[in-house]
């Protein structure tokens, strides 16, 4: 039984106010589809088979009978045609009917499985209705409510997402556009001139979003080619200018991957690694966030021998959490990609208009929370407010040890309400309150301070914000997690000019002398800009070549078994 994480939560979609009128002019194909849509009526058994169908929430028919997490909107949709039906009014499928059955055997398309809305059941369906002069009234009964059923499961998959994002992740809850099912049905779909296009409005509208459809269908048709051929494993790293036994197929496989041009001249007979193999090869490591040094260490044979299947799934995944998001913004976002350890502003087209690396929270300690909020204000010169739980593990012990280590490290003991009690020699009893919660410790502004010069803030319950670093040898890294959850930002004053721009005055200059100033300064940010912490392992940049990242948390693995939770196990579907 198809066991369904969410249910569509009813709200009126807006198209009304986006001016999609169902006009009745003369020539116009969407009154002349809307003529051919009117529900046909049944006899009084066949309404009494609907009418028990729908008030069941179950029909044997499909592959996942129970359909009752869309049971309102099926009840919904029959009853404001008085129970007649919609798919086969003249007792054959209509154009519309046809083409959405082709959209949902076609669902691999969107990441998504065809499976999960009838795939593969439709032909002999459709066989039976137009292969009899006079269709039963059962079977176009039975076929008309798979339809409907169908058609609100792709829907609302490709719209919001097969997967609840609170489940995984409990502090993303952004705000969605959702859709009245039964009601998009009725004027959107069943008049639509074309499906396809109807369809078009329920999907994300971000370039983004659309470069990775375009990157899914490329590697599937990869996956269908890909003859697996791999790489032996390498006792140690082989380095540009040493032989390689297996260069050939190396190159087969760089070539493959499109990573090395097919127009490469290679020595047919050299085992040597160098060269556009070797620049080949650094391609590759850029594109699966490896170091990018051309040495083909364990790693980067690994992630070459990968199988093609695999980059789909993870592509697959990053189009359901695309499906999360708001379908627009009051301010173009900042959104960090966990993964990527990667910072991007975005302009109003949806397109990146500022990049940089960034650190995370470490993997399996001090996790960054996935999450949306807006970005209030920022402030130059901040204190860092210690932890709890930092403070408690790690400071407390090394004043115990050094009573001078407030000194030695710029920091003070403070009460809650802000009054300094030392920045000297912390007394026994001092260290006692520290251990008992009832003091805080935080270090001063400066630029040895933890936070660096300035921090980014959009409250939240978790107490991460953006924030500068002293410690800017971590951004070399190809792997970056390393902080306590919040993120470090490489280039800060970017990223708060890009901030600050809608902030009358708030010029570069202005920004480089409060860098300069040596005070705590807080800036309101004229207008709110929402921060999405986002975790994809796929990522389609402007440039239109996929690029894959390590699921450092995990998250892939827990959210591919959510999906499989939500449609059931494998073994049933077949």
């Amino acid at each position: 039984m198809k066991n369904k994480i969410r249910t569509v939560v009813i709200c009126l979609v807006c198209f009304f106010a986006a001016g999609c009128s169902l006009g009745s002019t003369p020539g116009n194909p969407a009154a002349t589809a809307a003529k051919q849509s009117v529900p046909a009526p049944l006899s009084p058994s066949g309404q009494q088979q609907l009418r028990t169908i729908v008030d069941s929430d179950r029909l044997a028919d499909l592959r996942w009978p129970d359909f009752s997490d869309y049971g309102k909107w099926v009840k919904e949709f029959y009853e404001s045609s008085s129970y007649g039906l919609a798919w086969t009014p003249g007792g054959k499928p209509t154009a519309q009917a046809r083409e959405l059955i082709a959209i949902l055997d076609d669902a691999e398309e969107k990441g998504l499985d065809s499976r999960d809305y009838d795939g593969g059941r439709w032909n002999e369906r459709i066989k039976s209705l137009d292969g009899a002069a006079v269709p039963d009234e059962s079977t176009r009964v039975k076929f008309d409510v798979a339809l409907t059923v169908s058609a609100m499961r792709y829907i609302s998959d490709l719209h919001l997402g097969m997967v609840d994002p609170k489940i995984l992740h409990r502090d993303f809850d952004p705000e969605v556009h959702k859709y009245d099912l039964a009601e998009f049905l009725h004027r959107q779909v069943m008049p639509a001139a074309s499906v396809k296009d109807a369809l078009q409005e329920v999907e994300p509208p971000f370039p983004g979003y659309r470069r990775t459809l375009g990157a899914l269908h490329k590697y599937l048709q990869l996956a269908k080619d890909e003859v697996p051929d791999p790489l032996p494993t390498v006792k140690k790293p082989v380095d540009p200018g040493q032989n390689y036994e297996a260069l050939g197929k190396l190159a087969a496989r760089l070539r493959f991957l499109g990573d090395l041009p097919a127009t490469a001249n290679l020595p047919q007979a050299s085992q040597a690694y160098q060269g556009q193999i070797v620049e080949a090869a650094k391609r590759f490591q850029e594109r699966h966030g490896l170091q990018t040094d051309g040495r083909l260490g364990q790693q980067t044979i690994d992630e070459l021998n990968r199988p093609l299947s695999f980059r789909v799934r993870q592509l697959q995944l990053t189009l359901e959490r695309w499906r999360w998001l708001p379908h627009s913004f009051q301010q173009p976002p900042v959104v960090v990609n966990i993964p990527e350890f990667l910072l991007r502003a975005y302009a109003k087209d949806g397109n990146s208009t500022l990049m940089m690396p960034v650190v995370v929270g470490k993997a399996m300690r001090t996790e960054t929370p996935v999450m949306e909020q807006d970005m209030k204000y920022l402030v130059f010169w901040p204190y860092w407010n210690v932890p709890p739980s930092i403070l408690r593990n790690e400071i407390v012990p090394k004043i115990a040890k050094d009573p001078e280590y407030l000194t030695k490290n710029n920091y003070e003991v403070a009460t809650y309400s802000g009054q300094v009690v030392t920045d000297g020699v912390v007394s026994e009893d001092v260290l006692a309150q520290l251990r008992a919660g009832r003091l805080m410790v935080r270090q001063k502004p400066g630029p040895k301070n933890a936070l660096g010069l300035i921090k980014f803030i959009f409250p939240n319950s978790n107490n991460v914000y953006l924030h500068s670093t002293p410690s800017q040898s971590l951004f070399a890294k190809s792997q970056r997690d390393f902080s306590h959850g919040c993120i470090r930002v490489e280039n800060p004053a970017a990223l708060a000019e890009w901030v600050l721009r809608n902030n009358p005055g708030w010029t570069r200059e202005r920004i480089d002398a409060a860098f300069r100033a040596q005070k705590e300064q807080q800036v309101n940010l004229t207008n709110p800009i929402p921060v999405l912490i986002v975790y994809g392992t796929a990522v389609v940049p402007e440039s239109d070549t996929a690029e894959f990242f390590q699921d450092i948390y995990g998250f892939d693995k827990k959210l591919e078994k959510l999906i499989a939770d939500a449609y059931g196990s494998k073994e049933t579907k077949e």
